[in-house]
């Protein structure tokens, strides 16, 4: 208990000593907006021409397509722009009306791929030169 009480009792004095040296080192420096040079003087630029660049908006355009069975809604498909997704109704076996499971619509699903056939490149104008086939090794 004594060495703890002398401890703070050195670091307090250290600290005490210390705390008037800091601040006559910062009151010397010189104040450094007097030895720094102006701004340089500022030019006025001429506007030159526009450049000839069209930026097209996205395409925000909706298209809905509903499928339906027997005159119930059973998929609705949204398209905006380069967006796809699919909404389903909720049609949970067993739940009844006002039912936790008996919501109206489920959660939407964001077509992300399609896989499919490969895409058909369009036919190259003329083949280039084709080297000859390598000759055959010979055999023992």
């Amino acid at each position: 208990m004594r060495t703890t009480g002398f401890l703070s009792l050195v670091t307090l004095t250290a600290a005490i000593f210390a705390a008037p040296v800091a601040v006559h080192a910062q009151s010397e420096q010189a104040d450094p907006r007097a030895s720094t040079p102006p701004p340089p003087q500022t030019m006025t630029l001429e506007e030159g021409e526009a450049p000839a660049v069209t930026i097209t908006p996205p395409n925000t355009e909706k298209k809905i397509t509903e499928k339906k069975s027997q005159g119930r809604v059973t998929e609705v498909k949204v398209q905006t722009g380069r967006t796809t997704y699919y909404a389903y109704p909720n049609d949970t076996p067993g739940a009844m009306r006002g039912d936790v499971q008996s919501g109206t619509s489920r959660p939407v699903q964001f077509e992300i791929g399609r896989f499919g056939p490969p895409y058909e490149h369009p036919p190259a104008a003329e083949p280039a030169d084709a080297l000859a086939p390598a000759p055959a090794p010979p055999t023992k």
